[in-house]
């Protein structure tokens, strides 16, 4: 059975202001601010013709789904743990280019906190793992594991010097690996597993997927649910993997994926688990730790266990200087200070 929402018709108009500022293009190019506190949704906005039931493209959000499928997998029995090689998956693909013994040793626990030692980089157009590389190959599995072993310049960190003893770099092409990992496991596509073990439990209708040349679910981006879809999932985390009496995730699975595990921006404070980002926010000189799920555009599903609430802002401003910042915004000086009003 699926999770239902109750809607307060009331508290839903105490972030009218916001509205105000979105329609006045303030914030630029956003679609929805949905925020549930307490598993009851009290404030739900679209914008820019979207509405309740449009499916965003959340694009890196989507990354967060590969992780709870890893999780369902484990589960299942289905994979012994975080530290088996994924090599141990792919026998089909060697030999591998840039041969290296070490590449053999990069375990699942790698992928999943972006840390392994292959040169992928997202945030670096001159990294041969750059996922635009990756796009215009057909095997997008093989384009990654036969990267080059990565090095490390003056001034980067390395791991051994690193807060959690990894060193982050964001590759999506290392989620897609992990897809197909779950793939072959499965021995179904990833988005059917994550229907059946997540979404059918949920009542969420078939989100949209996006797959590689070679038919597989694209674990690293583009899957498109609606808002209140996103609020679902992050209620479901936030109570432990459980829907009413149902536990559709196991609790254990969700602790260990919230785990700060590397430094991912250190500038930002911004910390990573397995494929959810941790971030730590001043509000009202209150610290506030909220995990996410975050992606191209400034998409967010941000969940904060402190106040039992779940937020998801959708945005189609991608590739944009201000993306990020102007949706963070939105939950620092909006959200969470409403959400504080409510705890006391």
């Amino acid at each position: 059975m699926g999770a239902a929402f109750q809607v307060s018709a009331a508290e839903k108009q105490s972030l009218d202001n916001l509205a105000e500022k979105i329609n006045a293009n303030e914030f630029k190019q956003m679609t929805s601010v949905v925020v549930s506190h307490k598993n009851k949704i009290i404030y739900e906005q679209y914008f820019n013709e979207a509405n309740i039931d449009t499916q965003h493209n959340m694009r890196s959000a989507s990354k967060s789904l590969t992780s709870l499928a890893i999780g369902f997998a484990i589960e299942d029995g289905l994979i012994d743990g975080l530290d088996q090689p994924i090599m141990h998956y792919f026998k089909d693909k060697m030999p591998l280019k840039n041969s290296d013994s070490r590449k053999l040793k990069i375990t699942i626990k790698d992928l999943l906190t972006m840390s392994s030692i292959l040169e992928c980089d997202d945030w670096n157009s001159a990294s041969r793992g750059n996922e635009e590389r990756m796009y215009i190959i057909e095997d997008w599995s093989q384009f990654i594991l036969d990267l080059p072993v990565r090095g490390f310049p003056p001034w980067k960190t390395t791991p051994d010097k690193s807060k959690y003893g990894r060193a982050f770099s964001y590759c999506t092409g290392g989620v897609q690996v992990l897809a197909e990992i779950v793939e072959k496991v499965t021995k179904i596509k990833m988005n059917d597993y994550l229907q059946d073990k997540l979404f059918n439990p949920l009542g969420i209708k078939k989100p949209k997927f996006s797959f590689t040349p070679l038919g597989h679910t694209n674990g690293g981006g583009g899957a498109q649910l609606s808002s209140r879809d996103w609020i679902k999932i992050g209620n479901l985390i936030l109570n432990d993997g459980i829907i009413g009496t149902n536990q559709i995730i196991n609790k254990s699975w969700i602790k260990e994926s919230l785990i700060r595990r590397a430094v991912a921006d250190e500038n930002r404070d911004v910390d990573y688990g397995y494929l959810w980002w941790v971030n730590n926010f001043k509000v009202n000189g209150k610290a506030i730790t909220a995990y996410a799920a975050a992606g191209n555009g400034g998409n967010y599903l941000f969940m904060i266990p402190e106040l039992n609430a779940s937020v998801a802002i959708t945005s189609t401003a991608y590739n944009t200087n201000y993306m990020h910042q102007q949706s963070q915004k939105i939950l620092t000086d909006f959200v969470l200070p409403e959400l504080l009003k409510s705890k006391h």
